[in-house]
């Protein structure tokens, strides 16, 4: 069994490459093999969110406050908030994020394949992300 003590893993801003706006992420586990589980909550700024991207394995966001966004490729842009569960299945193109007005943090739980977690593709494009 291991035990991380609440305040010893840092909170690191999200890095520009994959993300628009401000977004923080406080790592909650990586499990070593041979299970695959990652866990980090996210908590994204008003207008902030990821790129558009794909998982190997799917990935699961519960969210934990705030109200937010998320968009597969082609579908419509969708509200959730807290409390809501959102699974996104293997491959599937998708961003999620903050509103234009509103935080939100969810819990992002995924498994790595080889050791890979998630495909990063192009940013949202302001379009994209305000439905216009």
């Amino acid at each position: 069994m291991q035990i991380t003590r609440r305040g010893t893993v840092p909170t690191k801003r999200a890095p520009a490459s994959y993300f628009t706006g401000t977004v923080w992420q406080d790592p909650i586990v990586e499990t070593p093999g041979p299970s695959r589980l990652r866990a980090t909550l996210v908590t994204f700024e008003p207008g902030a969110r990821t790129a558009w991207h794909t998982h190997p394995l799917g990935q699961t966001l519960y969210v934990t406050a705030g109200t937010g966004r998320c968009q597969t490729r082609g579908g419509p842009i969708q509200t959730i908030g807290a409390g809501d569960v959102v699974w996104i299945p293997p491959g599937e193109k998708h961003w999620h994020g903050a509103g234009p007005d509103t935080m939100v943090s969810h819990l992002a739980m995924h498994e790595a394949e080889d050791g890979n977690t998630v495909e990063w593709l192009e940013p949202v494009s302001d379009e994209d992300y305000l439905g216009s």
